[in-house]
């Protein structure tokens, strides 16, 4: 079973890979695929873990491929310390793709958590209506990451190293600058 990783960004998705580094009988990975296009962008391989917060925007096409043959892990992140992460971060990745793609380079007026905390919401909607129906799914919050990701581990039946996969929640990977 193909394991997918949903979520904004900035709420753990890379900390989750590496604690999935420590189980043996699942492949994974961080966005591995997020520059390909057409058949190639969800052809993951088979028992394998994916966290890639741009699958948010091929929700549509992850149920025809994979519908109820997968496991959808929604990871969140409490929402203000979400967009304060994502604030930090405005002038690249998905927050100038939003701004300047989706939203059209915005307004004036609109500060960057303005923006941030629109696009959590547009993000988290679409997660939630794709996971509607969805038999095989989970919520985990980064609040709560140990329990969660132990939990995880049952659900899916890990084969490896619990430990390891736990202590790595206590390393922040990928964290925002203060600046």
């Amino acid at each position: 079973m193909n394991i997918f990783v949903l979520n904004t960004g900035r709420c753990g998705s890379t900390t989750f890979i590496h604690a999935c580094q420590h189980i043996q009988n699942y492949s994974s990975a961080h966005e591995s695929l997020s520059s390909f296009i057409g058949k190639q962008r969800l052809a993951y391989p088979k028992q394998h873990i994916e966290a890639d917060n741009r699958l948010s925007w091929f929700l549509g096409r992850l149920d025809k491929e994979y519908g109820n043959n997968a496991l959808y892990v929604h990871l969140s992140r409490n929402y203000e310390d979400t967009a304060a992460s994502f604030a930090k971060r405005k002038d690249f990745g998905i927050m100038q793709a939003y701004k300047d793609g989706i939203l059209q380079g915005g307004s004036e007026q609109q500060s960057p958590l303005e923006i941030a905390r629109d696009y959590i919401e547009t993000v988290e909607t679409n997660i939630e209506l794709f996971l509607k129906d969805k038999k095989n799914k989970m919520n985990f919050r980064l609040e709560s990451a140990r329990a969660d990701f132990a939990e995880f581990w049952k659900l899916i039946q890990a084969e490896g190293d619990i430990d390891k996969a736990l202590a790595t929640w206590d390393v922040h990977y990928n964290a925002s600058s203060e600046s």
